[in-house]
């Protein structure tokens, strides 16, 4: 790493000496400034150095390698084989590379790339690698092809790894190697990553000779125009939440990122009820309903996209006005990854991440600190500020139809209603409820909703049990200390705790209880580890006892009858009875 070297920041494409295609097709595309990571990277690599960059996404990476990559194939003598091999750790993102590569390379005919990857029919991979010059694809695809001899990687001059972090925690760091020892040792090799942990440093160390490192000042990059805030809402509240927040904000496109698939198809069919435009993006999805998707969000056609983490490095739409963290990301690199969806491209963004408990909340300041940024608590907005929003957009638009101009025919329905005896003020009200009142009644519905799973409605209770009791001096108030410690339970929401030997059974509010069980995941209460589940009633289980007690009896009843009747059948008359008989 002591190799840092400083490339010129302060300069144009125009300025690197880009060839005439490369520029046409740069100008086509709207860039003229170029990134840091590319004003550093491109002068680099045209050089023939090995690079190491620390740069996030976001932040431009891939025209820093692709412009170097297709001027290499450019000036190759040999352009019917694999000259350039870039590896990346999801297909999503392999789809955006290999896109970016085709605009760059729109006036450059011989240049041919081709993207590879898992999820994809293999046959009509191996008819276009045929003819490929450049390849681009997740390690574990690349391995299928090198394994049917369909990809050869003998005369690869560039091998780049994007995203080397992330590949190594999704395992395919025995792939990386593997591929790398498969092409030229002269080859030039470009390694980009968010983060340099020790596997990182082993592969730098192996596979590039005197690397130059190039850092940019990314998190500054990524986070500048993105407001970042959060809400604390109770346990059970998340959905009315995100909810209430899309009514408020009521962004043209925005993201949900969750951390589980399960959580973002339930999220996505929730808000889908509701009435909003949502679809979930995960890795269950067949890859044509993963790039339906991702062009149905791209185009506007969903404006609300349900996203998990490994979903979240192929997106690159500019146009995302907020994305909001459902769940806490599970570190401030995956923070980065999400929030970095909105505030590209030079424009403002927002994020709002939604948290449940004083827990959440330090997890998240605790990211955010690392990151040394900012960000600011909020409210939820009430029905009342978001029907005022509401408002105040209705009365935008009336202000601009008036604008341009009214049709007669409007004009003499007024007349009309003015000739029956109605008051102008009457009429335009009346018109304006008929076109704008279907949000307000959505947001009653969520106000009532929300009074009647609140503190002073009649809450439900069910009952969850500590593997902890009497015998390690437990005491109701260590339990209640430790469930209001690790969520926005209040001890006036827990209900009746009974105290046994062994164990303890604690009342909580049905509609928080699955959140409670999560959070008490890793508790410990008098100092001592405990387990929390859902709690079943004795008089459940002793009734289940007594059934199976009286199926067990009848079955053995039934087995002495037919036992008794067969030794009855089986029996010799006596000699009476024959007598009876004969």
């Amino acid at each position: 790493m002591e190799n840092k070297e400083i490339y010129n920041t302060d300069t144009t494409f125009e300025e690197l000496g880009l060839s005439e295609n490369i520029m046409k097709a740069i100008n086509d595309m709207g860039f003229v400034t170029p990134t840091p990571i590319q004003a550093k990277a491109i002068p680099a690599m045209r050089e023939g150095r090995d690079i190491i960059g620390r740069s996030q996404t976001g932040t431009g990476k891939t025209m820093a390698f692709a412009i170097p990559a297709i001027e290499m194939i450019r000036a190759s003598e040999n352009k019917q084989n694999v000259i350039a091999i870039i590896m990346l750790p999801t297909r999503e993102l392999a789809i955006q590379c290999c896109s970016e590569i085709r605009k760059l390379t729109k006036y450059c005919e011989s240049i041919r790339p081709v993207e590879v990857y898992g999820g994809a029919p293999m046959d009509k991979q191996i008819t276009r690698l045929k003819r490929a010059n450049i390849v681009i694809g997740t390690p574990g695809r690349i391995m299928d092809h090198m394994r049917r001899r369909t990809l050869k990687l003998d005369h690869v001059r560039l091998a780049v790894l994007d995203e080397a972090d992330e590949m190594l925690s999704m395992g395919f760091k025995e792939d990386m190697e593997t591929i790398l020892r498969e092409t030229p040792q002269d080859r030039q090799t470009v390694l980009f990553s968010a983060t340099m942990p020790p596997a990182i440093m082993s592969i730098t160390d192996e596979f590039q000779k005197d690397p130059v490192v190039i850092e940019t000042n990314s998190k500054k990059i990524t986070l500048d125009n993105i407001r970042q805030t959060y809400v604390d809402v109770p346990m059970g509240r998340k959905m009315d939440a995100l909810k209430l927040l899309l009514y408020y904000f009521d962004p043209s496109l925005s993201i949900v990122f969750c951390n589980t698939k399960k959580m973002a198809e339930d999220v996505a069919v929730a808000l889908s009820r509701e009435g909003f435009n949502a679809e979930a993006l995960h890795g269950d999805l067949k890859q044509s309903q993963r790039n339906t998707v991702m062009e149905k969000f791209r185009y506007g056609a969903t404006s609300i996209l349900v996203a998990t983490d490994v979903a979240a490095r192929g997106i690159d739409v500019n146009d995302v006005e907020f994305v909001f963290n459902y769940d806490i990301p599970q570190n401030n690199e995956y923070y980065v990854h999400r929030i970095g969806r909105t505030g590209r491209v030079g424009k403002e963004g927002n994020s709002i991440t939604i948290c449940s408990g004083r827990r959440q909340v330090l997890e998240l300041l605790d990211i955010v600190h690392r990151l040394r940024s900012k960000i600011e608590q909020i409210d939820i907005p009430t029905g009342d500020d978001i029907n005022y929003r509401i408002s105040e957009n209705n009365i935008s638009s009336v202000e601009e139809a008036l604008g341009g101009g009214i049709h007669d025919r409007y004009r003499n329905m007024v007349n009309m209603l003015l000739s029956e005896g109605y008051s102008l003020f009457d009429i335009a009200a009346a018109a304006l409820q008929m076109n704008f009142s279907e949000k307000e009644i959505k947001i009653n519905d969520i106000k009532a909703e929300r009074k009647q799973y609140g503190k002073n409605g009649n809450t439900d209770y069910s009952k969850i049990m500590l593997n902890i009791g009497r015998a390690s001096r437990v005491a109701p108030n260590h339990i209640v200390a430790s469930i209001t410690e690790r969520s926005l339970l209040h001890g006036s929401d827990i209900g009746k705790i009974e105290i046994y030997d062994d164990h303890s059974v604690v009342s909580v509010p049905s509609v928080s209880v699955d959140e409670v069980l999560d959070m008490m995941y890793g508790a410990k209460v008098c100092g001592r580890p405990v387990k929390a589940s859902l709690y079943e009633e004795p008089q459940r289980r002793n009734n289940q006892q007594r059934k199976d007690h009286r199926s067990r009896k009848k079955t053995e009843n039934d087995s002495r009858h037919r036992l008794k009747d067969k030794k009855s059948n089986n029996k010799k008359p006596s000699k009476k009875a024959a007598k009876r008989h004969g």
